[in-house]
């Protein structure tokens, strides 16, 4: 009969290498916390030095928020058809591949946060939290000119879709009228 103080089986304490396994994983989550809060107000610092720059070009807030708008219904398209790495393909074609649909996904919502980035903070009275002049009106055409451009590309695609269909929905009744379709007894 085992006792109460017995170290092995299910009542077995942790050894020096898992709490050294947990160790390292806790400093992993630490670190990887930090640099994605770094890298989160780089990109904060750099579009709120950057946006009033660009409202003031030709066109002002409404053109950059239709570029932007389009860049994410573009990059949202090539994320969704960035074709899955193909098993036994190479190491470089599969490694392009991923980095494609990352670029793709940052393309469909780096703009987004961008825009977001100018928009004034809550519960924040610093000079750094301020709203950003033209970025209301940029975020507007943004909403504009993304659901514009999405509801073409919508429409574009399900009318390819459906003339395909057609396409096939008519060679195989004229296989039919030939005897050689799906209804010809074998």
């Amino acid at each position: 009969m085992q006792g109460n103080g017995d170290r092995t089986g299910a009542n077995r304490r942790f050894g020096v290498r898992d709490r050294l396994g947990i160790a390292v994983c806790v400093l992993c989550l630490v670190v990887g916390v930090g640099v994605v809060l770094l890298l989160m107000g780089l990109w904060k610092q750099l579009a709120r030095e950057t946006i009033p720059t660009l409202v003031e070009l030709p066109g002002g807030p409404w053109a950059l928020g239709a570029v932007l708008g389009v860049i994410t219904v573009l990059g949202a398209l090539g994320g969704l058809r960035s074709a899955p790495a193909v098993p036994g393909g190479s190491v470089l074609v599969q490694a392009l591949r991923i980095g494609g649909t990352a670029a793709c996904c940052a393309a469909a919502f780096g703009p987004f946060f961008y825009l977001l980035s100018g928009l004034p903070a809550k519960n924040c009275r610093s000079a750094n939290c301020a709203y950003v002049p033209g970025t209301g009106t940029a975020f507007l055409a943004y909403v504009v000119a993304g659901g514009l451009v999405a509801l073409i590309v919508h429409r574009w695609t399900s009318a390819r879709a459906a003339e395909r269909v057609a396409r096939e929905r008519e060679r195989a009744r004229k296989l039919r009228k030939k005897g050689k379709g799906k209804t010809r007894t074998a």
